[in-house]
């Protein structure tokens, strides 16, 4: 049965596992909790319902509220994202994400909420802010043409 609060500073661990955890400059493999909380922490996978990130690395986040300011994270998925500062390549919220001067190649949610931020991939049914996005619909349907043109082109020379 898992403790109920862990705190961890200066340390390399494997797996934590509590109610609430708290991390400081430490390295772990896996958290899973309820609440956690992490400061200058590398992580490989973090399960958690509140997730709250500040100047970390961390390879997937999964939670219902996740929270990354001036991070670093592989996968972000929640019901709420938040990014600032931060770059995620995927992030995937079910109701809501918010990014505030932040980069990501794919950001699917709900509704978006961007300030300042830059996307590859877009899939929102609400945007609001300032956003740069490489690719829209329209961009997307002429770089499809472009490579299936190409590509029938090509299929010519096979024989």
């Amino acid at each position: 049965m898992a403790e109920e609060t862990f705190s961890i500073e200066n340390q390399d661990l494997s797996f934590v596992e509590a109610e609430f955890v708290n991390v400081k400059n430490s390295t772990v493999r896996g958290i899973e909790g309820s609440r956690i909380e992490m400061q200058q922490v590398a992580a490989l996978s973090i399960d958690g319902e509140k997730i709250d990130v500040t100047q970390g690395a961390s390879g997937i986040l999964r939670g219902n509220d996740v929270s990354i300011n001036q991070s670093v994270a592989g996968v972000v998925v929640g019901n709420n994202t938040q990014l600032n500062f931060a770059f995620s390549p995927i992030t995937v919220a079910k109701d809501y994400a918010a990014m505030t001067r932040s980069a990501a190649v794919l950001v699917a949610a709900k509704e978006v909420r961007l300030e300042n931020s830059a996307t590859v991939f877009l899939m929102a049914g609400k945007v609001e802010g300032n956003v740069t996005t490489l690719l829209n619909a329209k961009t997307a349907l002429c770089l499809g043409a472009m490579i299936g043109g190409v590509l029938g082109f090509l299929s010519l020379f096979r024989k």
